[in-house]
């Protein structure tokens, strides 16, 4: 018995022996010998992908890229096999070369059938093909047929920040907003109506989309999860989610297949019209099915993420919301005159508000691989990024939030300033500078193809909630939720600000992103205060004529102003139109209405 145990011991000092010379050999060869040994970087990087892997589980990979950069320049060594730069000459390198295409990684991202969607599909040529059919659904002439549905869909938001408003309840804006988004992304793309605002019933989408999502982003920051079958775990952990998941995208599908085709102008009539595909085949049903897997998380994600973050920076920096709120007062007469088209695309400052909420908090903030593609490798010919020539078998990217975040391109690079964007108050030459490095929606041929749907939905949540509401950031802790300094006693987010003095600045003023990929953005709580219009009622013209004075404003209680409604008349009675006061109200029953006069 004695020998037995004695022969297992010996084999099992042997095959540890054997392992970690094995090792020895790959790490020397990966820090001395290998081609990419030249570029600085954490030697845990140069080592293992499990070095990307701790900080994806940390949720703060982004934040690491960004301060190596700081420390190592503007290329640096981020695993065995990949280069992560932190340039626009780089940006344009990588996202805009024909000979460049999408990592491996995408591969690993799959389900399990091995379908393909317009997020993983790696063949230029099907990915082509996809997008093409995917844009159709999103293009600007199509959200203008859209806008009326997403309109009825902010309406009942609007509903609901008002019932919270007149409870004096904080609102946990990222549950609200995203509960908006993906009802109005599941009715784009296949005219179901979710009705997550209303009903609770399939709420737990907006948690179900970031398990599988946090899936996606640790195979592409560290792919020998997926080699080791890690995976079947992972399974096992999204569990009941990821199977409620599966259903309801079936049950989606389902319904809207048991329509005509052309019972809705949505994202599945674009994909199966086969009068209008230009020479391509509709897509089957196994394909419309992962469609709708990336569609409806990513459609919901981006808009939704931005909303937040804008709010989140608003409820911060008094003189920004001020500003936005007089531009938004002052060009719509009524909040239902808000909607698509010149007046909204003339307000200059809510698109810099946006877009500066999008710089300083991606929705997609990490790097998106990419490598040389098969063909070029083949025909020999050099890939060159920013000047370097980039080994064959190298991945290489840009992170967007490092590169947002890089002084170079934008001064106070920590600070919310959205007037950094106006023509009026910046020189040409740092405009140009920030529109290259400015990437939100990624370019080139594999850029977000809905673009145009998500600026069109920010835009109209934001104004309207401008112009109906006043709103702060909620008393206390929950007033904190958002910032990097938040969450529970002991966080990583609350660990990551105590340890690391060079996250000082992120931690006060920045708005939280999780992941460096999609899908996961832990937004603020605020308190909304009804706002009401002011209106001036000239004499012996009641009741009909009436027209819109400047807010006034009055402070009724603690809490910030408020816009109270002033009738001004000789009538004893004033009936004012509903749709002067907007188009989510029928009446003004439940506002503060002072009458001034006989």
């Amino acid at each position: 018995m004695s020998s037995f145990v004695d022969i297992v011991l010996a084999a099992a000092k042997n095959g540890a022996l054997l392992l970690v010379t094995y090792c020895l050999i790959i790490w020397g060869y990966r820090v001395f010998l290998h081609p990419l040994s030249k570029y600085p970087g954490p030697l845990l990087a140069k080592l293992s992908d499990a070095y990307a892997g701790y900080f994806v589980l940390r949720q703060e990979l982004h934040l690491q890229t960004s301060k190596n950069h700081m420390k190592y320049g503007a290329v640096l060594r981020h695993g065995p096999d990949k280069l992560i730069f932190n340039t626009t000459s780089a940006l344009q390198d990588i996202y805009l070369n024909d000979r460049v295409a999408k990592s491996f990684v995408y591969d690993l991202t799959r389900q399990a059938n091995g379908t393909a969607n317009v997020f993983n599909a790696i063949d230029k040529d099907i990915h082509r093909r996809k997008r093409r059919l995917v844009g159709r659904a999103i293009t600007e002439r199509a959200m203008r047929s859209f806008e009326p549905t997403m309109a009825g869909q902010i309406d009942i938001f609007l509903r609901r920040i008002l019932q919270s408003a007149q409870a004096r309840e904080p609102v946990n804006m990222t549950r609200f907003v995203k509960q908006l988004s993906i009802d109005v992304v599941a009715l784009l793309g296949f005219g179901y109506h979710l009705n997550t605002q209303s009903d609770e019933r399939d709420r737990w989408l907006a948690e179900g989309v970031v398990k599988g999502n946090f899936r996606i982003n640790s195979y592409m920051n560290f792919p020998g999860l997926r080699h080791a079958r890690i995976d079947l775990i992972m399974g096992l952990l999204a569990g009941k989610a990821r199977l409620q998941y599966g259903e309801l995208i079936g049950r989606m599908v389902g319904s809207r297949l048991s329509q005509a085709r052309d019972a809705q102008a949505d994202l599945f009539a674009s994909m199966t019209d086969e009068e209008n595909l230009d020479g391509e085949k509709p897509l089957p049903q196994s394909e419309i099915f992962q469609e709708a897997v990336f569609f409806i998380p990513a459609g919901a994600d981006t808009s939704s993420a931005a909303v937040c973050a804008t709010l989140f920076y608003l409820t911060r920096h008094r003189s920004v919301y001020d500003r936005l709120a007089n531009e938004i007062r002052s060009t719509f007469t009524s909040g239902a005159d808000i909607s698509g088209g010149p007046k909204l695309t003339g307000c200059q400052y809510l698109r810099c508000c946006i877009d500066e909420a999008l710089r300083m908090s991606p929705p997609v903030g990490g790097t998106l691989w990419r490598e040389q593609q098969a063909s070029s490798k083949r025909a020999g010919e050099p890939l060159t990024v920013d000047g370097h020539v980039i080994p064959p078998g190298t991945q290489v990217g840009v992170g967007i939030y490092a590169l947002h975040h890089n002084e170079r391109y934008f001064p106070a690079p920590f600070a919310y300033k959205p007037e950094r964007w106006l023509a009026s108050e910046t020189s040409e030459d740092q405009r140009k500078l920030m529109h290259d490095a400015f990437a939100a929606f990624s370019l080139g041929p594999r850029s977000c193809p809905g673009k145009a749907m998500a600026y069109l939905e920010m835009s109209l949540v934001i104004a309207k909630l401008i112009w109906y509401f006043d709103f702060a950031a909620a008393p206390g802790r929950l007033g904190e939720v958002g910032s990097r300094k938040s969450g529970t006693v002991g966080s990583l987010a609350e660990r990551l600000c105590k340890r690391h003095p060079w996250t000082s600045t992120i931690c006060t003023s920045e708005y939280r992103s999780l992941l460096p990929f999609r899908f996961t953005k832990p937004g603020g709580f605020g308190e909304f205060f009804r706002r009401l219009l002011v209106l001036s009622i000239a004499a012996g013209n009641c009741p009909n004529s009436y027209s819109v004075s400047p807010p006034l404003q009055a402070v009724l209680s603690s809490k910030p102003p408020r816009t109270v409604l002033v009738v001004a008349t000789t009538c004893a009675y004033m009936a004012v139109p509903a749709s002067v006061y907007g188009g989510f109200e029928t009446s003004l029953e439940n506002s503060m209405l002072v009458i001034i006069g006989s």
